[in-house]
């Protein structure tokens, strides 16, 4: 059986689902007590934010084109999940970075919007987005996850958080390198790259 008919199989998606849905679980619960104690909505709003992405998985179209790699597979499976090993913490170094976690929801709904049924968790070539906010930068997304991550941490600051945020911050440049590898193999998607210049940040990444 070779790579790509294992990583196509029902039963290697079935088991990433699950797990990821088990994290997910003990991630809400957490974050549901952390609300109910401290009622702070932005925990719910960081719930949110990260379930979207799952259901929008649920809900996306197939691919032109999708990466057997293992390591892409890898890295979509470890970079959504690694978000879920956040736990609120009693105190933060700067409490009002919360307002970060609200700006990166907005900007993920932008680029959400922008997207539409082309969201993938695994590097695939599917109908190239140029609207919207792909016209500022080539992955909205990945940068509202990025803004999240850093308000949570410093909204939430502990060791944990702090190596779950590097982690997490890690694994997402390292799925966006190879993404971008792999959709670069379209002659369209090389233009776009030369039209829209950064990946995240606007003149500097």
């Amino acid at each position: 059986m070779n790579t790509a008919h294992i990583l196509g199989s029902r039963t290697v998606n079935i088991l990433a689902a699950t797990a990821l849905a088990s994290i997910w679980l003990l991630f809400s619960i957490a974050h549901l007590r952390a609300f109910q104690a401290s009622g702070d909505w932005t925990y719910l709003l960081f719930v949110a934010s990260e379930t979207l992405v799952a259901l929008l998985f649920v809900m996306r179209s197939e691919p032109a084109a999708v990466s057997h790699s293992p390591l892409d597979w890898a890295l979509a499976i470890a970079s959504t999940g690694a978000p879920f090993l956040f736990i609120p913490a009693t105190s933060g170094v700067i409490p009002a970075a919360r307002v970060l976690i609200v700006a990166a929801v907005i900007l993920q709904i932008c680029g959400l919007l922008s997207l539409n049924r082309s969201f993938g968790l695994v590097a695939a070539r599917r109908v190239i987005k140029t609207s919207g906010m792909y016209r500022v930068i080539r992955h909205p997304l990945y940068a509202s996850y990025l803004l999240s991550y850093v308000g949570y941490v410093l909204a939430n600051t502990s060791t944990g958080n702090v190596v779950a945020c590097l982690a997490a911050a890690a694994l997402l440049i390292a799925r966006l390198y190879r993404e971008e590898r792999f959709l670069a193999r379209n002659s369209d998607y090389v233009l776009y790259m030369h039209r829209v210049k950064y990946r995240v940040l606007p003149m500097v990444f």
